[in-house]
């Protein structure tokens, strides 16, 4: 009689990660960003401070954006005309009414956040490049709209606000007022992406008819996904509007949305992070190459086709991608 073979333990279950504790990367990467931006002002001249403060407000657009094209699989070409309508709002209640400039701000995110709204509504109905063509139409609605609707938005003269409340007045102040708002948005939306919300977002841009077939209703999540996203670049254009002093139908054109766009892959798309490095790319050229020559745009889109070359996953992913082959090396 054969002895009885010993019967193996069972494997214990391992439990599930909770959403957001995968991975501490993003975490570092972003207190590197907060604690190099906080030491900016020390070295910096006025005009460095003005750049370092756009910067900033330019990598919270870009954030909206890749919030839909990199965790969603959407592209977006109208939110530049959610971030100018913000912008037209905060300086016609404080220049035209004469109203406070905190309700103006909080009346310039909430019609940004209604015209997403909007945007939403028509965008659910549709999927892939028609996502993209019809947030383009959108937005060149509203470009019109400001362009013609001389009454409201002074046509293509603007309209030029009467500067900072005196409580912000100082740029030093107003940059790290900006830095403080720019950090608890960002927190907020790296713990939205990082939900099981964010994460059902992420299955739809892999496969939107297996998440169909799993009962998740799509069309409410990149509904609810693309006001939040609006919501995030109301506020850039609002901030904006204090900062600039001064909004045009060329706040609201298809080029504002095309280089928040471009900010979002040359940093990284789907990183978050790399909005702020693609912003500080984009900006600094402009600011600088612009100096030399009156065709910076060449320059800048010979630097984007070779970001699409040689580090098609952005500034960000090449420096992952290096980190990962010297630790393997």
């Amino acid at each position: 009689m054969s002895a009885q073979q010993p019967v193996a333990p069972p494997r214990p279950v391992e439990a599930p990660v909770a959403p957001g504790r995968g991975s501490r990367a993003p975490l570092y990467w972003g207190l590197l960003v907060a604690v190099v931006f906080a030491l900016l002002p020390l070295p910096l001249s006025s005009y460095q401070m003005s750049l370092a403060t756009e910067i900033l407000i330019f990598a919270l657009l870009a954030m909206s954006i890749d919030m839909l094209a990199g965790y969603a699989g959407l592209v977006s070409l109208g939110h530049g005309a959610i971030f100018g309508t913000a912008t037209y709002v905060v300086l016609y209640w404080t220049t035209v009414v004469g109203g406070s400039p905190w309700i103006g701000v909080a009346l310039g995110i909430v019609a940004a956040t209604a015209l997403s709204v909007v945007f939403a509504l028509f965008a659910t109905r549709v999927t892939g490049v028609y996502f993209l063509l019809l947030t383009l139409a959108l937005g060149m609605i509203v470009w019109g709209v400001c362009l013609r609707w001389t009454s409201v938005t002074g046509g293509e003269n603007g309209i030029r606000g009467g500067g900072r409340p005196e409580v912000i007045a100082d740029p030093i102040v107003f940059y790290y007022v900006i830095l403080a708002i720019v950090a608890v948005l960002t927190l907020l939306v790296w713990r939205f992406i990082k939900s099981p919300f964010g994460l059902s977002l992420s299955g739809i841009r892999d496969s939107a008819s297996r998440m169909r077939s799993l009962g998740y209703n799509v069309p409410l999540h990149v509904f609810l996904a693309f006001t939040v996203s609006g919501f995030v670049a109301g506020i850039a254009g609002a901030c904006y509007a204090l900062f600039n002093n001064f909004v045009s139908p060329s706040t609201v054109q298809l080029s504002q949305s095309v280089e928040g766009l471009l900010m979002a892959i040359i940093g990284g798309i789907g990183t978050l992070v790399g909005s702020f490095i693609g912003a500080a790319v984009i900006i600094v050229l402009e600011n600088v190459v612009s100096e030399y020559t009156a065709r910076w745009p060449m320059v800048l889109g010979g630097m984007f086709v070779v970001t699409m070359i040689v580090a098609p996953e952005g500034i960000l992913g090449a420096v992952r991608k290096l980190f990962r082959r010297v630790r393997k090396g």
